[in-house]
């Protein structure tokens, strides 16, 4: 990864989870929150398993893939190594029904349920296997064409019918923001934290978590209520630069 060398690179992975840490801690700070309720997780999607290793021993517990087959291989080789305890794996990208075998049993939490009829497939083929599958609804708050999810609008029935499947628990929402521009994040970010209280109401169920903010715009997400910040180049990549 990058230009550094593998001790380098541990000494960069380091340093770059103080910083992250600080800057989680400041946004949570300032908007009146605990950063124990707050989730880092480091998306893995791009790197091996040395990098994975690395982030790791930075003090790294919790990991996103987007492809089932390199989130399948990842597990095993974390599951294979007996000094990398207490390593969880989160399924973060877009979900087709034909891979849902490769994450049932590898993925602690599906992020990506983005329609009613996925959501029906995982519980039907989670609860043959005796499973029950922690998940979230991925919402398109912002409306944006190229991005995925649920409407807004759809959002209630879409919870209510996702609420009585056997095989499948919903645990709250996810959205991605439009990239390069705060205002328009804080927006989308305060939108699904406001349609999380919505549905909270409506369904009775807890909905702890929040899934929103990436590398770009996650303190703009915990000061609008996130609970789980997805962070990929930010912790991986030397080049990356923090803003």
């Amino acid at each position: 990864m990058a230009e550094v060398g593998e001790a380098g690179y541990m000494g960069f992975i380091s340093e770059r989870r103080a910083s992250v840490l600080e800057r989680v801690t400041e946004a949570a700070s300032r908007s009146g929150r605990d950063i124990s309720n707050i989730t880092v997780l480091a998306v893995s999607k791009t790197v091996g398993d040395s990098e994975v290793e690395a982030a790791y021993a930075a003090g790294y517990r919790v990991f996103g893939e987007n492809r089932p087959q390199e989130l399948k291989r990842k597990v095993a080789a974390v599951r294979a190594n007996a000094a990398l305890e207490g390593v969880r794996f989160d399924m973060i990208g877009n979900l087709q029904t034909n891979k849902i075998n490769q994450v049932l049993g590898n993925a602690e939490l599906v992020h990506s349920v983005s329609s009613v009829h996925l959501a029906q497939a995982l519980a039907r083929r989670a609860s043959s296997q005796g499973l029950v599958v922690r998940c979230l609804m991925e919402v398109n708050v912002s409306g944006e064409a190229s991005k995925s999810g649920f409407a807004v609008a759809d959002a209630r029935p879409a919870a209510d019918a996702i609420m009585g499947l056997e095989g499948i628990r919903l645990e709250g929402l996810m959205t991605m923001a439009p990239a390069n521009d705060r205002d328009a994040a804080r927006k989308t970010f305060s939108g699904l934290r406001e349609l999380s209280d919505e549905l909270r109401t409506f369904t009775g169920l807890g909905l702890p978590v929040l899934s929103c903010g990436m590398s770009g715009d996650f303190e703009v997400a915990i000061e609008e209520g996130s609970t789980l910040v997805r962070l990929g180049r930010i912790v991986f990549d030397p080049a990356y630069k923090c803003v």
